[in-house]
């Protein structure tokens, strides 16, 4: 990713995390780095742990934000998520949502797409 572009994808990120703060949930921990992935944002929303992955775009030229969470994106996030549970030791539902943010000249727009998938059919 080229300077530019992560500094967008950070951008993004703070939005997100905002956003989610906003909702009245809890953001626990950002850019959490794992043996098996990063994961994004962990948030608490209520009494479940939420692992949101954020992808922000400037334009539609690589498609949706939404559509970049393939499968394979998918099975990292859900083993990445599983190891995190292990090591804190918590025992609590999962949900994966997918923040996309919109940079939009100079604000972001946030959509959120809640359970955006489920772990259990992903090994």
């Amino acid at each position: 990713m080229n300077p530019s572009g992560k500094r967008t994808g950070q951008a993004g990120e703070e939005a997100a995390a905002r956003h989610l703060e906003r909702l009245g949930w809890t953001v626990a921990e950002r850019n959490c780095r794992l043996p098996s992935g990063e994961i994004d944002i962990i948030a608490i929303d209520g009494g479940c742990l939420v692992v949101v992955e954020v992808k922000t775009r400037r334009s539609g030229k690589f498609g949706s934000p939404f559509e970049a969470v393939d499968l394979r994106k998918q099975r990292r996030l859900a083993a990445a998520a599983l190891e995190y549970l292990t090591a804190h030791g918590l025992e609590m539902p999962l949900r994966f949502d997918v923040a996309a943010v919109f940079a939009e000249k100079d604000s972001f727009r946030v959509e959120l797409l809640r359970n955006a998938f489920d772990c259990g059919g992903l090994d």
